[in-house]
C-alpha cells in the first residue's frame, strides 16, 4: 500500500460556515469543480484547505473507536477524545446534511508515532492504531473515539481527516488544538515522558496556512474531552 507525504500545500480553498448554534467552525472544501465564493453567502467565509500530510493509508477500517490495533487489540494510551464531525452541503441559502459521505481520521499516538508506516523513527508496518473511517448518517454526522494526539519533530499537535462524498468530491485537511490545552494535557502521562514539544501552533508552517480556522474547541467530560466540528462542502 502506497504511503507518501505530500510536500505542497493545495491552492484549492475551503468554505467555512458559521452557525449561531454551532460551537465550532464549519470548514468546507472546494472539490473538483466549484466557484471561489458564493454570490451572497450568508455567514460564509472562504478558507484554505490543507495538505494531506503523513500518512494517509486507506485501511478501509469502518469503526468509530480507533484507539486500538485491530489485529493485536492493543489500545493506545492517552487522554480519551470524542470527536464528532458534521458534513453539510452549502448552497446560496442553506446548509443541507450530506449522508453516506466517507470520513477518514488518522493521527499519531502519544509518542508521535503513526501506524502502518516505516520511517526514520519507527516501523509500524501492519499495525493500524488511530486510523478508521465512518459513513455519515442522515444528519451528516460521524463520531470517533480516539486519544488526544502527541507530537513529533517539526509539527504542532494535529489530527488529519479526509471527506469523500457520494458524488466523488474530496476534501482533506487537519484539525488543531489550543496551545494552552495541549500543554495541560501533555503535562500528564503518557505524554510527559517525551519532554516539551518543539513546535507550537504559531511556529508550524502548515498551521500558518489557515490553521486558526481549523481549531477544535474541546470540552472536558468524565473520560477526557469531547469536540464537535462541522464541515460544509460547496460542490458545483
Amino acid at each position: 500500500m502506497q504511503r507518501f507525504l505530500k510536500a505542497q500545500f493545495s491552492r484549492r480553498t475551503a468554505l467555512i460556515v458559521l452557525r449561531s448554534t454551532a460551537t465550532a467552525l464549519l470548514v468546507g472544501c472546494l472539490p473538483r469543480r466549484m466557484s471561489s465564493a458564493q454570490s451572497s453567502p450568508p455567514a460564509c467565509t472562504v478558507r484554505p484547505q490543507q495538505t494531506e500530510g503523513p500518512y494517509f493509508v486507506d485501511e478501509k477500517l469502518n469503526r468509530s473507536d480507533i484507539r486500538s490495533d485491530s489485529k493485536s487489540s492493543a489500545v493506545k494510551a492517552g487522554v480519551p477524545l470524542q470527536l464528532k464531525l458534521n458534513i453539510v452541503q452549502v448552497s446560496d441559502r442553506s446548509c443541507t446534511p450530506i449522508s453516506n459521505a466517507i470520513v477518514d481520521v488518522w493521527h499519531c499516538d502519544a509518542a508521535g508515532i503513526y501506524s502502518d508506516v516505516r520511517d526514520r523513527r519507527s516501523d509500524t508496518t501492519g499495525q493500524n492504531f488511530l486510523r478508521g473511517y465512518q459513513t455519515t448518517d442522515a444528519a451528516g454526522n460521524v463520531e470517533f473515539l480516539t486519544i488526544y494526539p502527541g507530537w513529533y519533530q517539526g509539527r504542532t499537535v494535529h489530527i488529519h481527516f479526509k471527506v469523500r462524498t457520494p458524488t466523488g468530491a474530496e476534501f482533506t485537511s487537519q484539525l488543531y488544538f489550543d496551545d494552552a490545552l495541549t500543554d495541560q494535557v501533555h503535562a500528564g502521562l503518557p505524554y510527559a515522558s517525551r519532554g516539551q514539544r518543539s513546535i507550537k501552533n504559531a511556529e508550524d508552517g502548515i498551521f500558518q496556512e489557515g490553521g486558526n480556522q481549523l481549531l477544535l474547541s474541546p470540552t472536558k467530560n468524565t473520560q477526557g474531552y469531547a469536540a464537535t466540528f462541522e464541515i460544509g462542502l460547496q460542490t458545483a
